[in-house]
């Protein structure tokens, strides 16, 4: 790589990586670590291609659901240790209602399959059509609804505290046709 590619994928990482971190955490199930190493393989491969790359945002992202979707296909996952709760930082907790959703949320999110992750994601963080889901993920539409049908099904039976908050978290969330908090009945 050229100094200019160089000094060009520099600026890339330094201005772009939080927001894909926020989508490489929630992909890893709310696990910051695991998150940080999608994150790192993902920008490792553009490293590799970065003068062959034209939307190199697109790109990263479409590597990152990539890596998170062949996680899922392993045929021996990974095992990894879950705890009830985090550790103690030493900070002030956030009490506000918009940090109280977040947490719920990330608590539900990750007690999916990260399949059901991965389409919930995908469907309603990235806000991504149905088609282009299936694109990324290799399967067809109609796989794709049924996916998140079961997910969101999976999300609340997994955590009913999120349907406790529906019209209170929907005025604390940017107005879309689709959420997954919402329960519909």
């Amino acid at each position: 790589m050229d100094a200019e590619a160089q000094e060009s994928f520099r600026e890339f990482v330094a201005n772009r990586s939080s927001a894909l971190l926020k989508t490489a955490v929630l992909l890893s199930g709310g696990d910051r670590h695991a998150g940080e190493d999608l994150l790192q393989n993902a920008l490792i491969k553009a490293a590799g291609r970065w003068h062959r790359i034209d939307e190199p945002e697109a790109y990263v992202r479409q590597v990152l659901y990539r890596q998170q979707v062949s996680r899922w296909r392993l045929k021996w996952p990974r095992r990894e240790l879950s705890v009830a709760e985090p550790p103690e930082t030493g900070t002030t907790p956030d009490t506000s209602g918009a940090a109280e959703l977040r947490l719920l949320m990330r608590g539900a999110l990750a007690r999916l399959t990260a399949r059901q992750r991965t389409v919930l994601v995908l469907r309603y963080f990235e806000d991504l059509p149905e088609s282009e889901v299936a694109r990324i993920l290799g399967c067809s539409v109609g796989t794709v609804r049924s996916a998140t049908h079961r997910s969101l099904a999976r999300l609340r039976a997994l955590a009913p505290e999120l349907a406790a908050l529906g019209p209170a978290a929907a005025e604390q969330r940017p107005s879309r046709d689709y959420s997954p908090v919402e329960v519909r009945q």
